[in-house]
């Protein structure tokens, strides 16, 4: 996210999803998940002028590289939050990039993935402990 500025006042972190350490979300749907950036992080990057998506069909293990995010100020990695293979993309990001600045969660999100191990999630971190990464 390069260098820290102070998040803004009130930063909007939901009870129904899991946060990874790289600031991306999972929610979980049956048995796909749901794959976004959280509020924190389009308010680090500041206004998303354009997101680089990858492919259905695309295997990424937790932690790999799965796109990026590039903002008026910068360009910022998106990390996978749990390992899987992408069943669908956003599309509407494309030309619509700014969509997750106003809606990070919902219209927002950028993947849902056919998870190899729905384990993983016991590593995520739930709404407070994502809130205590923030503030160290």
């Amino acid at each position: 996210m390069g260098e820290k500025q102070k998040p803004k006042e009130k930063l909007t972190l939901k009870n129904d999803i899991y946060y990874y350490k790289e600031h991306t979300w999972v929610k979980v749907e049956v048995d796909q998940v749901r794959v976004g950036i959280t509020d924190f992080a389009q308010d680090q990057l500041g206004e998303i002028i354009f997101i680089e998506l990858p492919d259905v069909g695309d295997e990424f293990n937790q932690g790999d590289v799965f796109g990026q995010a590039e903002s008026t100020k910068t360009v910022s990695a998106l990390y996978m939050p749990i390992s899987g293979k992408i069943i669908s993309v956003n599309d509407e990001l494309e030309d619509n990039p700014e969509i997750v600045n106003n809606d990070p969660y919902e219209a927002g999100w950028m993947i849902v993935i056919e998870p190899k191990d729905l384990n993983e999630l016991n590593g995520l971190l739930n709404k407070d402990e994502y809130i205590n990464l923030l503030s160290e």
